[in-house]
């Protein structure tokens, strides 16, 4: 039987009411070359036709895959208690903490997340309400325009292409003006970047790693941006921040990352979570909501949303934002993982990641033809230069199970021979040696 639920006569009765003749007068005002040519679609199957097909079509992916991808978003160990606990009921449907009388521990959750993610990143505030890394730059970058009054936005290259591309698609209608300075063989620019960032500068947007994998130091470039009373945003990669100087140590006044290596499953894209922090200076500025601790007149404990920036609160046309989301779930998902890996974890799951990632830039560059990008620090990423281009070596590694890397020739010019490549505490030195050994063999 057919899902729509309503008879013609009901559809009929429905069309009378609103004075309309049929649903095609609906949308009259489309004009004709925009609307459907066509809804010549298949006749509809049974649950258990359907439940087949989609069983066939999954088949047809490759799960078995060792992968060395990266760019971003990485293959951590997820503890499997964590997949049990926020699977309770309890958890995944407790979605709205509007009402604190009936939300306490929504709200504890939020403010837990908000708590770990200030202490990991040495920042003085977070919310939990962007969708993703992506998000969380663009939100970052319009925060400083609204803090400083200014419109010029200046980005460096080695922050991830796929953040850039969001950040130009969100700003294509807004006057915003956005300054990208090239990278030096995939490190940043430092000298360039201070040249760029003047008077009229919003803020100047870095990444740490960045998206070739180099790890530096950002003081000196924050330093000169608040001269000229610009803001520093920067992008971190949060496993690696509890080995790694820190946003706040730097002096940055906006923090921000992907939450997906935190206990988030890759799952083809998401849901992700965006993390963002801030000074307390630009705590009004930061969009999506902010959880408190507070006492009731029994003097309990008790938690409340302090600051909600979102258009669908009272702020409506006021807000900083109308594509944030409310992600908690994602947010407990991470608190949880944080606190199942506590300090010592997180740093020993850095630590593996790195010395994985070292022991394959040192098998790899003893490759006749095969060189290091750069001479920078690394942690468990990086990229080499290879003879051929990476795409065929990727190409012709898949064969044999495995995805050697993230080939950057289509995103930065002239890397057509450049494959980043990252470890995680899951390679094993025999996977990494087989790798190796394959590359090897194909040049």
């Amino acid at each position: 039987m057919p899902y729509t639920p309503h008879t013609p006569d009901e559809i009929r009765q429905m069309l009378d009411v609103i004075g309309v003749k049929s649903i095609d007068d609906l949308f009259a005002e489309i004009p004709a070359d925009m609307q459907p040519r066509s809804f010549d679609i298949p006749e509809g199957l049974s649950e258990m036709e359907v439940c087949a097909r989609l069983e066939r079509m999954a088949a047809k992916n490759r799960t078995n895959l060792v992968s060395f991808l990266g760019a971003g978003f990485y293959d951590h160990h997820i503890p499997k208690a964590i997949d049990n606990l926020v699977s309770r009921g309890e958890f995944y449907t407790a979605y709205t903490p509007y009402q604190p009388e009936a939300s306490q521990g929504t709200l504890q959750a939020i403010f837990e997340y908000q708590t770990a993610v200030c202490r990991l990143l040495e920042m003085d505030v977070a919310n939990a309400s962007v969708y993703d890394g992506g998000s969380a730059i663009f939100e970052a970058m319009m925060m400083a325009a609204r803090a400083t009054k200014r419109k010029k936005l200046v980005i460096d290259e080695a922050v991830s292409p796929i953040y850039r591309t969001m950040l130009s698609s969100y700003t294509s209608n807004l006057n915003m003006e956005l300054v990208t300075v090239p990278h030096c063989e995939g490190k940043s620019d430092k000298d360039a970047l201070i040249a760029a960032v003047d008077d009229k500068c919003a803020a100047v947007v870095v990444q740490n790693p960045n998206f070739f994998g180099a790890v530096d130091d950002y003081t000196e470039i924050f330093t000169h941006a608040h001269s000229v009373k610009a803001l520093g945003v920067i992008s971190v990669y949060p496993v690696m921040q509890s080995v790694l100087k820190t946003p706040g140590e730097m002096g940055a006044d906006i923090a921000v990352a992907d939450g997906q290596s935190l206990g988030l499953p890759l799952s083809f894209g998401g849901p992700y979570l965006g993390i963002m922090t801030c000074t307390t200076k630009l705590a009004r500025q930061i969009p999506g909501r902010i959880v408190g601790r507070t006492k009731d007149l029994d003097g309990k404990t008790g938690y409340v949303l302090t600051l909600q920036a979102r258009e669908q609160h009272i702020r409506r046309a006021k807000a900083t934002s109308n594509i944030c989301s409310n992600q908690a779930l994602c947010a407990l998902r991470s608190i949880m993982h944080m606190c199942l890996s506590g300090p010592e974890g997180m740093i020993r799951t850095a630590e593996l990641s790195m010395e994985r990632a070292h022991y394959a830039a040192d098998r790899l560059t003893a490759i006749p033809g095969v060189t290091l990008l750069h001479d920078a620090p690394f942690g468990n990423e990086f990229a080499v230069k290879l003879p051929v281009c990476a795409y065929s070596v990727v190409d012709k590694l898949l064969e044999h199970g495995f995805v050697a890397g993230f080939p950057l020739g289509g995103y930065y010019k002239n890397m057509d021979n450049v494959l980043l490549v990252a470890c995680t505490e899951k390679h094993s030195f025999e996977q990494i040696g087989i790798i190796a050994e394959l590359v090897g063999g194909m040049l």
